[in-house]
């Protein structure tokens, strides 16, 4: 059986375990994405994992860099990946995603274990390099500041959404026409 043979086979058995089951998605024939417990556990994770074209005989790809991701420190990631990987070599040469993803969340609390949640994650770069002739500039647009009393004018005005209410203007446009009425009454007489 060649790899492409297997693949769909095994793309075959995923779609039918994991028909309706939001922990699973199947983003393209050979990628995936995993969720190894509920949306609102602090111990969560979402596991991408895609295949090579000569999947199951070499390793899948397996990454942990979904955004969902971001409140788990890289020692966390490292630590997953690594014992993910020591279940691919344990299966390698045969259809593992089913046994892979399984055992994510029979062992999602061994895991998680040292997982301490990280509040943001900003990285800082320096751009000391004098070198480099391209000089980025970022000039912030301001933002039109109105007054309190035109707010509050602006608030009297409008509905929730910010727009001025439907026929907001009807009122001097029935003046002008009964102006032009009256006129033109005067003028026949």
């Amino acid at each position: 059986m060649t790899a492409n043979e297997e693949q769909e086979m095994e793309l075959e058995a995923l779609r039918s375990i994991y028909e309706g089951d939001d922990c699973f998605k199947e983003l393209s024939p050979v990628s995936f994405q995993f969720r190894v417990g509920n949306h609102d556990e602090s111990k969560s994770f979402l596991l991408d994992v895609s295949w090579p074209e000569t999947y199951p005989e070499t390793a899948p790809h397996l990454s942990l860099d979904a955004f969902f991701n971001n409140r788990i420190s890289l020692e966390t990631k490292q630590f997953i990946t690594s014992k993910l990987q020591e279940q691919v070599e344990v299966n390698l040469g045969t259809a593992m995603m089913y046994t892979l993803f399984e055992w994510a969340k029979e062992n999602q609390e061994m895991l998680m274990e040292n997982h301490q949640p990280v509040m943001s994650s900003v990285t800082l770069t320096s751009n000391t390099d004098t070198n480099s002739p391209v000089s980025v500039t970022k000039k912030k647009e301001k933002k039109e500041q109105l007054t309190k009393a035109q707010k509050r004018k602006m608030i009297g005005r409008t509905d929730n959404k910010g727009e001025l209410p439907r026929g907001w203007n009807w009122v001097d446009v029935i003046k002008h026409v009964s102006i032009l009425g009256h006129i033109r009454c005067m003028k026949k007489h």
